[in-house]
């Protein structure tokens, strides 16, 4: 089934030439199917290809999707056109009444910042204060999953001695939960981040649950046992450029970057990448959105205020 979005999103056209199917609001509206309504927080500079990214990877899946874009009010983007945003889209303000199936929020480059300090934060906690009662499941990406772990757990981000810059591999802690399912017990996965958390603070955590992880980035994919909370700590949705694009812009700066690490053949910035972590990105993805969002929303999707989710177990079932 489609993704739904705005009309005229310029993405829609990108998308279509990959044989994705992305339908207007206009069109959409003509069909009776009640879809997964998703609102994504994208806090990403380059917001176009992440709104790119995202709805490639939440189109594999026979659920209609609805996705709602929002950026927030309390900070001026630099690299977006106010009139770019007003008209695809939203206001946390705007949509605070609404009630959502699922959540998105992306990584941001202010990792380096204590959260406090970060001029959107107020406004950001406020959101994942609001998810708790209007939201069936939140996924948190890189920055974003620093951000939720530190705000619903108390678990803070530490500095990394240097950048974690490259393609890694993620072992699969535990192969049960729904989100796992059909993931190899490697599996690749992009990052790009200064900061990372605490493995032994989640681990030690009654709420929380590390899923894969790697000696060289820590914990790659964590959990609320109660699954309303879903951290990706790297970037399964970048496309095959992206590392190459934040190399070739800080070199350019003069900034003191390395090779992105098992990312070019050979490490030669002039061979093309391979892509090794497509697969993986749409199962959790896929995942997330089947049996997390789909499976758990109830039909009338304001309901979400009067059931409980403060469960410790969610059933989970290995295939």
């Amino acid at each position: 089934m489609p993704i739904r979005v705005v009309k005229g999103l310029p993405a829609i056209g990108e998308l279509s030439q990959e044989n994705i199917f992305v339908m207007d609001s206009e069109r959409a509206e003509s069909q009776d199917i009640r879809p997964l309504h998703i609102v994504v927080v994208n806090l990403m500079p380059r917001k176009e290809t992440t709104e790119i990214q995202l709805l490639r990877a939440l189109s594999n899946t026979p659920l209609q999707t609805e996705v709602t874009f929002l950026y927030t009010a309390s900070y001026k983007s630099s690299n977006t056109s106010q009139e770019y945003l007003k008209t695809f889209y939203r206001t946390f303000d705007e949509i605070k009444e609404e009630y959502f199936d699922g959540l998105i929020i992306t990584g941001a480059p202010v990792e380096q910042m204590p959260f406090e300090e970060v001029e959107y934060w107020q406004e950001l906690s406020e959101i994942m204060e609001w998810s708790k009662t209007h939201v069936c499941s939140t996924l948190y990406i890189c920055w974003g999953a620093q951000a939720g772990i530190y705000k619903h757990f108390g678990i803070h981000k530490e500095d990394l001695p240097s950048k974690l810059f490259g393609v890694y591999e993620q072992e699969v802690q535990n192969g049960k939960p729904m989100l796992m399912r059909g993931l190899d017990e490697l599996f690749y996965m992009p990052h790009s981040r200064h900061t990372t958390v605490s493995e032994s603070e989640i681990n030690a955590h009654p709420q929380l649950e590390v899923l894969a992880r790697a000696d060289k980035t820590g914990v790659g994919v964590a959990r609320s046992y109660d699954n309303k909370h879903i951290f990706i700590f790297g970037h399964p949705e970048y496309d095959r450029d992206t590392l190459y694009q934040e190399y070739d812009r800080d070199r350019k700066l003069g900034l003191d970057i390395d090779i992105p690490e098992n990312y070019f053949p050979d490490d030669d910035p002039t061979k093309t990448p391979m892509i090794r972590w497509r697969s993986a990105s749409t199962i959790l993805y896929t995942n997330w959105l089947n049996y997390y969002v789909y499976q758990e929303t109830p039909y009338e999707v304001s309901e979400l205020q009067s059931r409980e989710y403060e469960q410790p177990y969610i059933q989970d079932w290995v295939i």
